[in-house]
C-alpha cells in the first residue's frame, strides 16, 4: 500500500513538473514526424496515399483511446495530476483527425470539394467519419479556459460529453471501412478498449447515483441538546 502511494506521489510530481507538457507534446508529434519523414524518404510502401490515410486514421483512434484512459487511470492510481494532460491529448485527437480528413480530401479526392460532398453523402462510412469530425470541432474550439468561463462549467461539460458519441462513430467508421475486406481484428481491439473505458464511466455514474439515493433516504440523527 505504501509503495503504491509512493509511486503515485512520484508520478504526480513528474506530471506537475514544468517539462511534463513539452515532453508529452513532443511524444504526441512523433507519429506525425515519422509520416513526414516516410513521405519525404519514400518509405511508405507501394501506395503512400493509402498508407497516409490509414495511418492518420489509426492514430486518431489511438489518441482517442489514450484520452479516454486518462480519467480511469487518474481515479484508479489516485493521481489527480493526470488530468493536466487530458486537454492536450484531446487536441491531438483533433490534430490527427484533421490530418486524416486532409489526406482523404487531397490524395483520394484531389481537393475537388463537389466530389468530396457527393462521396460523403454516398458512402456511409465516410459520412459517419465526417460526422465525428464535425462533432469534434466544437470540442477542440472550446478547449481553453476562456471558453469554459464563457459557456459555464455545466454547458461545457455537456458539450464535451460528445466524446462518447464520437468514440462510437469512430469505431463504426473503422468497422465499415474494414467490412469490404472482412478484416475486423483491429476493429475488435479498439472496440473492446473503448467499451471498457465507457463501461467504467457508466459503472461509476450508477454507483454515484445509488450512493446519493441512499444518502438522501438515510434518516437524520436527532439534534443534540
Amino acid at each position: 500500500m505504501a509503495s503504491a502511494q509512493g509511486r503515485a506521489k512520484r508520478l504526480g510530481a513528474w506530471l506537475t513538473h514544468p517539462a511534463a507538457k513539452p515532453v508529452l507534446f513532443a511524444l504526441a508529434l512523433l507519429p506525425f514526424a515519422w509520416l513526414v519523414y516516410g513521405a519525404v524518404a519514400n518509405k511508405l510502401g507501394a501506395n503512400p496515399a493509402e498508407y497516409l490515410i490509414r495511418s492518420t486514421g489509426d492514430w486518431t483512434l489511438r489518441f482517442l483511446c489514450i484520452t479516454l484512459a486518462v480519467t480511469p487511470l487518474r481515479v484508479i492510481t489516485a493521481t489527480p495530476a493526470l488530468a493536466r494532460m487530458r486537454r492536450m491529448l484531446g487536441l491531438f485527437v483533433y490534430f490527427y483527425v484533421v490530418l486524416h480528413l486532409l489526406c482523404y480530401s487531397w490524395f483520394d479526392m484531389g481537393l475537388d470539394f463537389e466530389d468530396i460532398a457527393k462521396d460523403i453523402a454516398k458512402r456511409p462510412f465516410i459520412l459517419v467519419g465526417f460526422s465525428a469530425f464535425v462533432l469534434l470541432t466544437p470540442m477542440a474550439a472550446t478547449s481553453f479556459n476562456r471558453a469554459i468561463r464563457a459557456l459555464g462549467a455545466q454547458r461545457w461539460q455537456l458539450l464535451h460529453r460528445l466524446i462518447y458519441l464520437i468514440a462510437g462513430l469512430g469505431i463504426l467508421h473503422f468497422f465499415w471501412m474494414r467490412a469490404g475486406k472482412n478484416n475486423f481484428g483491429e476493429v475488435a481491439v479498439y472496440a473492446a478498449i473503448i467499451a471498457a473505458f465507457l463501461g467504467w464511466r457508466l459503472f461509476k455514474y450508477v454507483a454515484r447515483k445509488q450512493a446519493a439515493r441512499h444518502a438522501s433516504g438515510r434518516p437524520q440523527s436527532p439534534a443534540r441538546g
